[in-house]
This record gives C-alpha cells, sequence and structure tokens, in this order.
C-alpha cells in the first residue's frame, strides 16, 4: 500500500505558478505509476496529468499541455506537478493519485488517493 499526501496549494494571480508535490509512504513507491486530477466545485474529478513507475513517459490532458509538467523523484518518494500560466478555471482542488496497475486517464484506475491541496487562481 502507499499512503499519499499533497502539499504546495494556494492563492496565486493569473498568469502565476505554483509548484505542488505529493509525498508518498511505503518502500514501493516506484513500483506505482502515478497521476493529478482536480475537481472544481460542482464538476467531476478531471485528469490532469499522469507519469509511468520509471518517470519515463507522461501524459497530459489537452487543457494543460505546455502550461504543466509532472516528475517524479523515486529517491525522495515524491511526485511533482509544475503548473505555469494558471488561470482562474484552474481552480479546484487538485488530488495526486497512485496505482500498482497500469496508468489511465480516468478516477477509477487509481486506488490510493491523497487528501487533496486546495489551488486558487485570482485574476
Amino acid at each position: 500500500q502507499v499512503q499519499l499526501v499533497e502539499s504546495g496549494g494556494g492563492l496565486v494571480q493569473a498568469g502565476g505558478s505554483l509548484r505542488l508535490s505529493c509525498a508518498a509512504s511505503g518502500r514501493t513507491f516506484s513500483s506505482y505509476s502515478l497521476a493529478w486530477f482536480r475537481q472544481a466545485p460542482g464538476k467531476e474529478r478531471e485528469f490532469i496529468a499522469a507519469i509511468n513507475r520509471n518517470g519515463g513517459r507522461t501524459y497530459f490532458a489537452d487543457f494543460v499541455k505546455g502550461r504543466f509538467t509532472i516528475s517524479r523523484d523515486n529517491a525522495k518518494n515524491t511526485v511533482y506537478l509544475q503548473m505555469n500560466s494558471l488561470n482562474p478555471e484552474d481552480t479546484a482542488v487538485y488530488y495526486c493519485a497512485g496505482t500498482y496497475y497500469t496508468l489511465g486517464y480516468v478516477p477509477q484506475s487509481y486506488n490510493y488517493w491523497g487528501q487533496g491541496t486546495q489551488v486558487t487562481v485570482s485574476s
């Protein structure tokens, strides 16, 4: 099993940047594919980005391509989401998720979740 804890959220002005971190417990961090999702009030949880076990492959939702990057440091048991050029539509709770199996683009593909971190982008 793995436990995930997100950090790095906060309030930022439009056009600004934030880096989210997700720290994982457990000795098998490198065995998990990881992803970031977000959920805005009244909306479904949506896929943002995913990274495979060794960090060699990354996948992004169309709406974040060129603005966000995902990376991981298996030595530190941490996955990151670097977010640039933020806009008010990016306001949401951001979640880190993990799976022992093949990564996917829907929440049902992941069985480990963090508690979420709030990101608010002001105009």
